[in-house]
């Protein structure tokens, strides 16, 4: 299967968009920064830390969602910037 080109604004458009209609959105979540490896769009942002800088549940939620954009768009895009 064959990737289309996009640059890394308008994945982050797109994720951010995805994220905001999933079921399991959260307020707050969103991807910040996008880069490829290997073919493997990994995606970063809010990790919803506490006090202490451990992760809650929310921060659970956030590394779902960043893994499920991953699968989903490297699979359609590879970033051109």
């Amino acid at each position: 299967m064959q990737t289309q080109p996009i640059n890394s604004a308008s994945l982050l458009a797109e994720a951010n968009k995805i994220i905001q209609e999933h079921e399991d959105f959260i307020h707050g979540m969103a991807v910040t920064s996008v880069e490829q490896k290997k073919g493997v769009l990994i995606f970063k942002g809010e990790y919803f830390l506490d006090e202490q800088g451990l992760p809650t549940t929310k921060s659970t939620a956030m590394f779902n969602m960043y893994k499920h954009l991953s699968h989903m768009l490297s699979e359609k895009y590879r970033l051109v910037d």
